[in-house]
């Protein structure tokens, strides 16, 4: 049987062990000055070499060459045995199969027995953060003060998980992702020792695949190998199930010229080929991703080909950073959707088209002041126009129902409004009277002629729905914020908004979601209302047995014909 490439190509020497030079520096002059720790943690990704280390520190400890800068010198009896796997005093523990305070308990009582050949027992505890809660505590007091000719070296994957305790109880190592460059340097060289005849392009994709792993490219090109043919990026890319960067480029490039039809074809041919739908939604994120590199600025960090990069610059001069954020997060979760999709591709067609559809968040509304000259821009869903408000003698003329076009009042001569009060919110007040010609203002754009005190609550209870419908068409949440207040009053021509909580009263006082409303009562009723807001607990009352509902009105209708009950109602007192 044939040994895998990652086990013959296993580091036997300090100067083999690639991409962690930071981590063997340190362990390398602990072992020239005699000064190896009793305990360490190796930590970091799968691939790095966290086993490879601790078994060429385990060969260095007990080689027999008296230059201790030589040490492992891979010729000695005790390297020659360690490297044949022969050696006595290693001991490899896989935590994984190996969790339970019994198996700890067991170590702990052969641990004070003597070396069988060499000076030190090594003890390497492979994936420890797999150990139960028991079993580290049965550790810990042997981990402490351990023999003087034991050593412990722990490997992990996952150290959030390894208790405080035990992680101040060793000399913690960090492993780190070898680079792309680094990776594909090595593939290299070792290819050629071994006379392995693979084309350029198919180191980079098998590096890009790895993602920092280099066991995982060592196996990947075995896996590649065992063909007994030449190793092509045809080759590669069918048996890695992967699409050719033409086939990424042109989705990509589709996906940014919103070019549906062309996006959704390529993304078919890719899977027809043979591409694994979630290998193709990882190599469009890492494109997306190196545009979002050049764009920030980190274009040596960009890792594609030289015919590549041009491609990549020019995407990133054609999207905006919100669009190229949104295309990213799209498919980075179809990466874990297309695991459970029942049609294969599903999750990458989603992706591509919600990136479509969704248009890209600009300014929130909340936080900018806006003008009525904005909303006047936007023209309204309804099927009538509606009047602006420069039209004012017509508006208050034309005959539109009251729910589309309010008229401004005017102070009523038998009736005149107490503005030290709020004013009562009756049913009789929900129809305002007509409006004499001679109360509507000469000069139609003057607000000071219309800010005099002619708007009643009632005028702003009976246009309220359509107030917050056209909040909504600009800014939802301020539209939710206004469906949580309560219409309290009206006092020196200021509407005075009543919220259930400090919160919520806090969040309406925010400038941008004030100017949007005032603007609103602004363009609906031709003149400023400024707004005050204040907590209220009051609750509404019961309806009043006298009240008087007015024929064919929409709460006339709906007890009539929907059969609809009246609980409650405004507070409201009979004028005098």
């Amino acid at each position: 049987m044939t040994k895998a490439l990652y086990r013959k190509w296993r580091p036997q020497g300090w100067d083999e062990v690639v991409g962690q030079e930071h981590v063997i520096q340190t362990l390398r002059n602990a072992v020239i000055h005699d000064r190896v720790a009793h305990a360490y943690l190796f930590a970091g990704p799968r691939g790095t070499g966290k086993t490879s280390t601790a078994r060429l520190l385990a060969k260095a400890v007990n080689c027999l060459d008296d230059a201790l800068e030589n040490r492992p010198c891979n010729t000695c009896e005790y390297c020659q045995s360690l490297t044949a796997g022969r050696f006595m005093d290693l001991i490899e523990i896989d935590a994984a199969s190996n969790t339970s305070v019994d198996d700890i308990r067991d170590l702990r009582d052969k641990i004070n027995f003597s070396p069988s050949q060499g000076r030190y027992k090594v003890y390497i505890i492979d994936e420890v953060h797999m150990l139960s809660t028991a079993a580290f505590n049965a550790l810990l007091k042997t981990l402490e003060e351990p023999p003087p000719h034991a050593i412990f070296i722990l490997a992990t994957t996952e150290i959030h998980k390894i208790p405080a305790t035990v992680l101040s109880r060793c000399q913690r190592h960090e492993f780190r992702r070898i680079p792309l460059d680094i990776i594909i340097a090595h593939l290299k060289a070792k290819s050629e020792e071994e006379d392995i005849r693979v084309e350029e392009p198919v180191f980079i994709e098998i590096a890009r695949q790895a993602t920092g792993s280099l066991r995982d490219a060592i196996s990947l090109l075995d896996q590649l190998t065992s063909t007994n043919e030449d190793v092509t990026l045809a080759l590669a890319q069918n048996v890695l199930g992967t699409a050719t960067s033409l086939r990424v480029i042109e989705i990509v490039d589709a996906l940014l010229n919103k070019d549906s039809a062309q996006g959704l074809s390529q993304i078919n041919l890719a899977l027809d080929s043979g591409t694994d739908p979630r290998q193709l939604a990882r190599q469009i994120v890492t494109y997306l991703r190196n545009v979002l590199l050049y764009k920030m600025g980190n274009d040596k960090q960009i890792e594609v080909s030289d015919e590549v990069k041009p491609r990549v610059f020019a995407h990133a001069n054609l999207v905006s950073m919100p669009d190229l954020l949104r295309a990213i997060e799209a498919f980075n979760q179809a990466i874990e959707k297309e695991q459970a999709n029942w049609h294969p591709g599903l999750g990458l067609e989603l992706a591509f088209t919600t990136f479509l559809v969704e248009p890209a968040p600009g300014p929130s509304k909340a936080e900018t002041p806006v003008t009525s000259k904005e909303f006047e821009r936007i023209p309204s869903p309804s099927q009538h126009k509606e009047k602006p408000v420069e039209t004012y003698r017509e508006t208050v003329n034309d005959s539109t129902p009251p729910e589309k076009t309010i008229p401004v009042v005017s102070e009523p001569k038998s009736e005149p409004v107490k503005q030290e009060e709020p004013i009562q919110t009756s049913p009789e007040k929900l129809n305002p009277t007509p409006v004499e010609e001679k109360s509507i203002p000469d000069n139609p754009t003057s607000k000071e002629s219309t800010h005099q005190g002619e708007i009643t609550l009632a005028d702003v209870n009976q246009s309220w729905r359509k107030i917050k419908a056209k909040v909504g068409r600009h800014n939802p949440r301020t539209e939710a914020l206004l469906n949580t207040s309560k219409l309290t009053g009206m006092k020196d021509n200021t509407l005075i908004l009543g919220f259930s909580s400090e919160t919520l009263k806090q969040m309406m006082e925010k400038e941008g979601n004030l100017n949007l409303t005032s603007d609103i009562l602004e363009e609906v009723f031709g003149c400023p209302i400024p707004i005050k807001c204040i907590i209220s607990t009051h609750q509404a009352s019961t309806l009043p047995e006298d009240i008087k509902i007015e024929k064919d009105s929409m709460v006339d209708t709906a007890t009539r014909d929907l059969g609809g009950k009246i609980t409650k109602a405004d507070p409201a007192e009979k004028e005098d």
